[in-house]
């Protein structure tokens, strides 16, 4: 499978444990790469292989949709179609609806405009050019810079419309035989919805294959995990969270569900460390305050949540991140049907909840 590259801010690994096949259902994988992470998808059935190769199909559907940097994808054609609106598909009408709800939600803390900073600091760039020369200088943005930048980022400069020009709000109902625009009203502006668009795929992905009738299997998204049923004998998934830091596959906890959405984010896939000032060394990552235009700092490592829908979990993961430990939890604590692992950057692990089992 050919490489798809999206720039996806938000990736983590987690580590699927305790597959073991069962008398009556053999698992069965493919594993690809795409969105700049490796997917994997495993259903417990022997007779559906057809089904795995439908979704890395569709990854690359979504990818030709969804990616900031493919010339010709929608959002591409989103941020560089200037005074104009530009014609989405329903997927990414629905993705955009979905991101634009989050941004609100989060009162801005989250906003899908934030491309241009990103852009700006280019992370992963930096790091592939650090990998080949050892003399490399990091650069780092000045506030002058940063403060441009964030002139033209807000979420309420996006535009969500059907054909007949009604602004879709959060909560209007898309219909996939519908036309839909959407449209900067600043074109200096531009879009990404990394912070989302693997969660999206992923609740995709689940309601492809149970409609094909698989009742057991894993979703892995790199830090999107999604959960169809149990395993065949009925017992629950081990899904392993990856240490912040730590070596490939290194666990540093550990939760046993069904049927879940577990979605993690945090600072240490994507980063680099430079000496400010040579006093302080920090940790320059993807996350981005968008106050402020720098990596987010605060007393987190990486954060995991448990819900029923991957979109929200990828949101929400990011969301409790940027307002670090004590606001993240008492957020988390107000909602149902949601659930949070806390990792501080003393790596002690913090939930959301009291018992032994979330949710």
């Amino acid at each position: 499978m050919k490489k798809i590259y999206i720039c996806f801010l938000f990736l983590l690994s987690i580590v699927i444990t305790g597959c073991s096949r069962s008398s009556s259902k053999t698992p069965v994988s493919r594993t690809g790469f795409a969105f700049d992470t490796v997917v994997t998808i495993t259903v417990y059935d022997d007779q559906k292989t057809a089904v795995l190769d439908q979704c890395l199909a569709l990854c690359e559907y979504y990818e030709s949709l969804f990616s900031a940097t493919l010339e010709g994808s929608e959002v591409w054609n989103i941020n560089h179609t200037a005074g104009n609106a530009a014609a989405v598909s329903y997927d990414t009408a629905a993705l955009i609806q979905s991101a634009l709800y989050y941004c609100e939600r989060s009162q801005g803390v989250l906003d899908l405009t934030l491309r241009p900073v990103a852009e700006e600091w280019d992370i992963s760039g930096q790091m592939e050019k650090a990998s080949g020369n050892t003399d490399y200088e990091y650069y780092i943005p000045s506030p002058q810079t940063l403060s441009g930048l964030l002139a033209h980022v807000g979420y309420q400069n996006i535009i969500l419309s059907d054909s007949t020009g009604n602004v879709m709000d959060y909560h209007a109902h898309l219909s996939d035989s519908e036309s839909y625009f959407v449209t900067r009203t600043d074109p200096q502006s531009a879009i990404d919805l990394g912070f989302i668009a693997k969660g999206y795929i992923a609740d995709r992905l689940k309601e492809y294959l149970l409609s094909e009738g698989v009742e057991s299997g894993i979703i892995s998204l790199g830090g999107n995990v999604l959960l169809i049923g149990s395993k065949p004998d009925g017992a629950p998934f081990q899904v392993g969270i990856q240490k912040p830091f730590g070596a490939p596959n290194e666990i540093i906890s550990t939760v046993q569900k069904s049927d879940i959405s577990i979605v993690s984010s945090g600072c240490y896939e994507r980063y680099f460390i430079a000496d400010d000032d040579k006093k302080d060394r920090a940790i320059y990552h993807h996350i981005f305050d968008a106050a402020t235009g720098y990596p987010v700092r605060n007393d987190l490592l990486g954060v995991t949540i448990l819900s029923d829908s991957s979109v929200e979990g990828d949101a929400l993961s990011t969301y409790c991140y940027l307002l670090g430990l004590d606001k993240g939890l008492e957020y988390i604590r107000s909602l149902d049907n949601v659930d949070a692992i806390f990792v501080t950057k003393d790596y002690e692990i913090i939930p959301s909840y009291e018992s032994e089992n979330p949710r």
